[in-house]
């Protein structure tokens, strides 16, 4: 049996490059390095990949040239040159990467009678749509708030966290239905919502605290009946959407309560903090019915200079994408469904951002050269999304190797996808996929697609 091989490795400038052909055969060599494949057994179902439309990706897409706009809608819609993206997130009214605080009412209107979503028709709604004709599908499109307007809050203001009042619960309840329903007027789906973006966060920007405790009786006696009651009782209802560390603890809280869990999807996972997957993977033996999904992650820039060390944190350095593989790999591992990155687009300062917390995109914009820059994380997310296909089941993958990674997916046409990202020194490993093994020699901080075909 063969396997197409694609690569990606930076001192080469190979970019998911076509390598030989790999042969595997019954009789091979047991190394100390190895990855073990094994179809027989079989996990979720992958839903896709994809990122978010904050109203900062699409104010620089709306600004690019149309030359330009087009290229970077194939490079992330197109199923067959680019990654293949189905999954959207969007922002309910502002969040940090807005060009200010906005919401949809005039101030102290609980009421919502001036509910008004004209501001996403300039820029995200229009983005929106050129993605899904681009995709050939509606995009599966994500929800998510990061603060009530001002008044509702304890602390007066959409920044800095505080709370949401509790005689404001129904009405901010009902905010998220008048959202569905606008978006949905204007030709957008909305897929599912998640509670509230980061929870535990009191940011600078864009923020609201909920206890787990809060989340759980807003879902059980306003959010959940609210959907119900206007006809959105199928629209997907996400919980937590926050970082991995303390996601059991979390949602434990929230679908020990069946009158709360009844109204519950899944649960949302962010990066930051801690790698911590196995913590994915007991969510999902404890709650094997909830569904699982990655909804943010980025890399913060501690330096907006062009740095090519391996070093997480600057714009352009090789660790980035590393960080994004491992990542997406570890949670794939432990029952993630789909995956969903943080803005598509942003400009060569990693904004605009109305707090200045600049981060890095697979896609920028550079302005002053008119021209796209695509780092390393868009080539490390095509390892997966470019081939391996929605519907997909997660095949068992067991290694054996230092900072040696992988995860393995069986696609509908019976097609065995195995990826692989070597971050260490390994010079040599057997990789053996449902008995028959080969040995290949990987290169150091590399990424690598084995598509063995049936």
């Amino acid at each position: 049996m063969k396997a197409t091989h694609y690569r990606t490795l930076e001192r080469t400038g190979e970019r998911w490059a076509e390598k030989a052909a790999v042969q595997f055969k019954p009789l091979y060599k047991v190394q100390q390095s190895m990855i073990a494949v094994n179809s027989e057994e079989k996990f979720q179902s992958h839903i896709g990949f994809g990122g978010a439309f904050t109203e900062a990706a699409a104010s620089i897409f709306h600004e690019m040239p149309e030359a330009l706009q087009e290229e970077f809608i194939k490079a992330y819609f197109d199923k067959e040159q680019g990654l293949g993206y189905v999954l959207g997130r969007v922002a309910i009214h502002s969040c940090d990467f807005a060009l200010g605080n906005y919401t949809y009412i005039e101030e102290g209107d609980s009421e919502l009678n001036s509910f008004d979503i004209s501001h996403e028709e300039q820029w995200v709604i229009p983005m929106i749509k050129r993605a899904a004709e681009q995709a050939g599908e509606p995009i599966t499109m994500l929800a998510s708030p990061w603060s009530p307007p001002a008044f509702m809050k304890s602390n007066g203001e959409m920044n800095y966290g505080g709370k949401l009042l509790a005689e404001y619960q129904q009405s901010w309840a009902n905010y998220y239905t008048k959202f569905i329903e606008q978006m949905e007027l204007r030709g957008v789906p909305i897929w599912g919502i998640s509670i509230q973006n980061e929870p535990e966060a009191d940011q600078i920007w864009d923020s609201c605290f909920y206890t787990a405790e809060e989340e759980r009786d807003f879902i059980k006696d306003y959010l959940g009946p609210t959907m119900h009651a206007a006809g959105y009782q199928d629209k997907a209802i996400v919980i937590w959407d926050h970082n991995r560390d303390v996601m059991v603890q979390r949602t434990a809280i929230v679908l020990s309560d069946p009158e709360a869990a009844k109204y519950v999807w899944g649960v949302g996972n962010h990066w930051y903090v801690s790698e911590d997957f196995e913590n994915l993977s007991m969510v999902h033996h404890l709650y094997p019915d909830t569904h699982i999904i990655f909804t943010e992650g980025c890399v913060e820039l501690t330096d907006t200079s062009v740095d090519k060390n391996d070093k997480s944190g600057y714009l352009g350095a090789w660790g980035n994408g590393e960080r994004y593989g491992r990542n997406i790999i570890g949670d794939f591992n432990n029952y993630s469904e789909g995956w969903i990155d943080w803005n598509l687009l942003l400009n060569e300062q990693g904004g605009p951002n109305h707090v200045e917390n600049f981060c890095e995109a697979p896609i920028m914009y550079n302005r002053q050269a008119k021209s796209l820059i695509y780092n390393n994380s868009y080539y490390y997310i095509g390892h997966l999304s470019r081939y391996v296909e929605i519907g997909a089941r997660r095949i068992k993958t067991q290694v054996i190797g230092e900072n040696l990674h992988a995860v393995s997916f069986e696609n509908g046409n019976g097609d065995r996808v195995v990826v692989v990202q070597n971050e260490g020194h390994v010079a040599k490993l057997t990789l053996v996929v449902d008995g028959l093994g080969a040995e290949l020699s990987l290169a150091n901080n590399s990424i690598s697609t084995f598509v063995l075909k049936e």
